[in-house]
């Protein structure tokens, strides 16, 4: 007999998302859908604006990757000119947006995922010594002492005698899928908690240089707003980038003594997850982080590999790359808009088709990226394949220790690194390229000093827009992964925009060939020990970190008030 298992809306992410599963009798899921449960219309908005202003529309896609979508729209626009950007500006996005991703990288595992995999309630069992000699001997954190885990431990019992387990208060505590002894629950509590004070020192370094966080203040088609001059308290000078780079250092001990060890050793009693999930596994990734004015050379590669096959390795040069700009193209088929053919972003549509729920017929307001025709999985564990195909150094240093702590603390000395991919496996993915992004914050903030010492204190050069139609793709190695936005320019106004997001490429419906989208195909065979309980459903999808809001949006075409929010 087959069960019919609905989540809607899947909780802990950003956005409205709705999964349906069927589970056959062997408990294991036959059938899937991901539905995005809003229509995104901005896209509909920016049609005739001046293209220099979509940044502020396209930031408010999400209320989390606000600075992704900022930063990806300037490019697209400045891309559409042919413009130059001077590298003081290049630098400094490249600050905020590396920040902003280590910060998200932290939340995503800490708060909005670890609970997934460790049993809260547990902890209140643990021996707080035994958890700190755990702790103090997978590294040198130094919040991993005996009172600091006692304090944790005491804590969380006031919450429960208090009744103001917050967070914790629904979470499947108990449930015969959690496997982590009370100790190694302890640890994983006590980091959340100390996560939500470390991930705000990211948020710094982003409002410090972008005026505000969240949503930027600073960026401009052409460059930045930000001045540079040594000499003055009121723009940026060395004053605020020493401020910043104590920040930095304080994100680096926790990411690399904390973050990089927890996820391996948390992973290592549930090596079983490696064998779930894995789902599409043709990954895709752009290159990033932009170190000269023509947007040529990059500190961080992109490229595409075929059914997780690193010899197949294709590299993507630039954001201009003919290879990426003419592979991409969505569906509708599966999707609420008029039309089924898959369409090239430049000639993309979004007209709303609402049918309702329909198993074999449209049931997503997210439409369905597919590369060459092919569906492609996009995110952490697509970017760390591909640097480590590409040769990246750090990639395959952190890759290397993750593995080494993976294989230390389950006692398993062959664990190959096809492991990763799986649900688990995402989870590793996004920690070693935490560390990479930790390496290339510090690299890009040294680089922009010496610039600056150099002598060069260009921010911004003015756009000038042409005559007739141009277009302009605009890329970033996002959070979730490969982000693209799309204009279509006539007459110095939007003719059309399109923007392919990275939890478009996951969480799309069936494609055009009606195969299925990166979650639907990570589900099948998946576990389900109780139906009313699908923990295992949860941790398969939000091992991908969803953040719904970018894919879909809602607007009301009669004005009417959806929500009064009162400010107390």
């Amino acid at each position: 007999m087959t069960t019919r298992i609905t989540v809607d809306p899947v909780t802990r992410i950003e956005g409205h998302l709705r999964i349906d599963v069927e589970v056959g009798d062997d408990g294991k899921v036959t059938k899937a859908w991901s539905s995005g449960q809003m229509w995104r219309g901005i896209e509909k908005i920016l049609v005739g604006r001046d293209p220099r202003e979509a940044w502020l529309f396209t930031q408010r896609f999400c209320g989390v990757c606000t600075t992704v979508h900022a930063i990806t729209s300037v490019r697209a626009v400045e891309n559409a000119l042919g413009m130059e950007v001077p590298v003081n500006a290049q630098l400094v996005r490249n600050i905020i947006q590396t920040a902003h991703a280590i910060q998200d990288h932290i939340v995503h595992f800490y708060h909005l995922s670890a609970v997934d995999w460790v049993d809260v309630v547990s902890a209140l069992d643990a021996d707080p010594k035994k958890t700190a000699q755990l702790a103090e001997s997978l590294s040198d954190w130094s919040l991993n002492g005996p009172h600091e885990m006692q304090a944790v431990q005491d804590r969380l019992k006031a919450f429960v005698q208090g009744g103001q387990l917050g967070p914790f208060s629904t979470g499947y505590w108990g449930h015969p899928a959690m496997k982590l002894p009370p100790e190694v629950n302890l640890l994983g509590v006590a980091h959340y908690l100390q996560a939500l004070e470390v991930q705000n020192y990211a948020n710094k370094i982003v409002a410090a240089l972008g005026g505000k966080s969240p949503h930027i203040q600073n960026l401009a088609v052409g460059g930045i707003s930000n001045s540079i001059n040594m000499d003055s308290q009121s723009v940026l000078n060395m004053e605020r980038l020493m401020l910043i780079k104590g920040w930095i250092d304080k994100l680096d001990h926790f990411v690399k003594s904390a973050y990089m060890t927890d996820v391996p050793a948390i992973g290592a009693f549930y090596l079983d997850w490696a064998g779930y999930g894995k789902g599409v596994n043709n990954y895709l990734s752009v290159p990033d982080c932009p170190q000269d004015a023509a947007g040529t050379l990059f500190d961080l590669p992109g490229g595409y590999i075929e059914n997780g096959d690193l010899a197949t390795f294709k590299p993507i040069k630039t954001h201009n790359d003919a290879y990426f700009r003419d592979g991409v193209a969505e569906s509708s088929k599966h999707a609420w808009y008029h039309g089924e053919a898959a369409l090239h972003p430049y000639q993309g549509e979004t007209e709303p088709n609402y049918t309702d729920f329909q198993d074999e017929g449209k049931y997503s307001w997210v439409k369905a990226p597919t590369f060459y025709g092919k569906r492609a999985q996009v995110g952490p564990l697509a970017n760390v394949f591909v640097m480590v195909a590409s040769g990246h150094e750090g990639a395959k240093k952190y890759l290397d220790e993750a593995m080494g702590t993976l294989r230390g603390v389950s006692g398993n000395a062959d664990i190959p690194i096809a492991a990763l991919e799986s649900t688990i496996g995402r989870h590793a993915a996004r920690a070693v390229r935490c560390a990479v992004m930790m390496d290339t914050l510090k690299e890009q903030w040294q680089k922009l000093v010496d610039n600056i010492a150099a002598g060069d204190t260009d921010t911004f050069n003015p756009p000038v827009f042409p005559k007739g139609e141009v277009q302009g793709l605009g890329c970033h190695e996002a959070p979730r992964g490969a982000l693209s936005h799309w204009v279509v320019i006539e007459n110095a106004k939007i003719k059309n925009y399109q923007a392919v997001v990275p939890s478009t490429w996951n969480s799309g419906p069936r494609d055009q060939n009606d195969e299925l989208g990166p979650y639907e195909a990570s589900l099948m065979d998946n576990p389900v020990a109780d139906p009313k309980k699908p923990l295992e459903v949860l941790r398969t999808v939000h091992s991908f970190d969803p953040c719904i809001a970018c894919a879909i949006h809602m607007v009301d075409t009669e004005q009417k008030e959806i929500v009064k929010v009162k400010a107390l």
